[in-house]
């Protein structure tokens, strides 16, 4: 018996009115909270993905400390990978890094399909626990872009400028749309999967598509993400389309069928509206402001708010995500800071 859900958010996502702004936190899960730094302890990450005992517990922790009005799925962009064959470990400290670079077309051509109930059943069974017994609040679930997917599997990890990315994209081009065609592939089927198992918005991360200028988005991941949004819009959820840095980008993204634009904090909402941005937005409280004093982050948050409750449709969220060092109690202050302010 599936508990009654609390779904403000997905009616501020589809640009309803709603009685007050809802809030969720990008990386809320974990992170700082000191039940998972203990749980850490004995797991990696992979391995707390791939109990759903656990990772459901993981990821409506934040729920229940924060009052949120979402869970986001506790897992990594990365956890499809391994499924089309890309060999990637989470080091500490490091981040994903990947064993089995793309350096060459036969790399590309070797990559396999997703079959997510066979490949990846631990997330879809996370997601039902969640959804059918355990949370009160929409889930949201979530995939990495063809981009951002593609620049940790050709730099072989994290990078500062995705030189090899870039010369990559430039050098081969017929490769590079190769690529993204079998990344578009294992997002969509990876992602119906995850709405066919209770799913209720989708948030699709380009984290580091703003190292591209508007040209070259326009003529090398445009086409692919406007393909990804439309066939994942026939399963009528929400989706979310965020990157950092990405300024330049945001009316590019205005064109595609996506329902609602994360903002980072380094535009504000109002010069998103001004420079033509009219979906639904997303954003945007900088994280290093949380730990500053309170008085600040009052300030700061109700100034957000301010220019986004005059909107049709306006969630409440960080510029990215969580760091470590934000204290648990600040993120349940700035909740009902959140609810009390924009309350009707």
């Amino acid at each position: 018996m599936s508990k009654q859900i609390n779904d403000t958010i997905i009616r501020a996502y589809n640009g309803e009115k709603t009685d007050y702004t809802p809030a969720w936190f990008m990386r809320q899960a974990g992170r700082s909270q000191k039940e998972y730094r203990e749980l850490k302890k004995k797991y990696s990450l992979f391995e707390i993905t791939h109990q759903p005992e656990l990772c459901a517990y993981v990821t409506r922790l934040p729920v229940e400390h924060y009052g949120v009005d979402a869970a986001i799925l506790y897992k990594d962009i990365m956890s499809p990978l391994p499924a089309i064959g890309i060999d990637v470990e989470i080091k500490k400290n490091v981040g994903p890094v990947i064993h089995n670079p793309i350096k060459t077309f036969q790399d590309v051509d070797k990559l396999g399909k997703i079959n997510p109930e066979a490949d990846v059943p631990y997330v879809l069974d996370t997601i039902r626990l969640l959804t059918e017994e355990q949370l009160s609040v929409p889930l949201i679930g979530f995939s990495g872009a063809p981009f951002t997917l593609a620049s940790y599997m050709i730099e072989g990890g994290p990078s500062k400028n995705y030189n090899k990315t870039k010369a990559f994209m430039y050098k081969e081009p017929e490769v590079w749309f190769a690529l993204m065609d079998k990344l578009a592939d294992m997002v969509i089927t990876y992602v119906k999967a995850q709405i066919n198992a209770g799913a209720k918005a989708i948030q699709i991360f380009d984290s580091w598509v703003g190292a591209l200028n508007a040209g070259d988005y326009r003529v090398y991941i445009k086409p692919v993400m406007n393909r990804i949004f439309q066939e994942l819009q026939a399963e009528n959820v929400p989706l979310i389309l965020f990157g950092i840095g990405a300024r330049h980008l945001l009316l590019e993204w205005n064109d595609l069928p996506v329902d609602v634009i994360g903002l980072d904090w380094r535009t504000s909402i109002t010069e998103a509206r001004q420079m033509g941005v009219t979906k639904v937005v997303q954003g945007n409280l900088d994280p290093a402001i949380l730990l500053s004093d309170w008085e600040t982050i009052e300030k700061r948050t109700k100034g957000i708010l301010d220019e986004g409750v005059g909107e049709n449709g306006y969630v409440f969220n960080l510029g990215h995500g969580v760091t470590p060092d934000i204290e648990p109690a600040t993120l349940k202050k700035l909740t009902e800071l959140i609810h009390n302010y924009s309350r009707k």
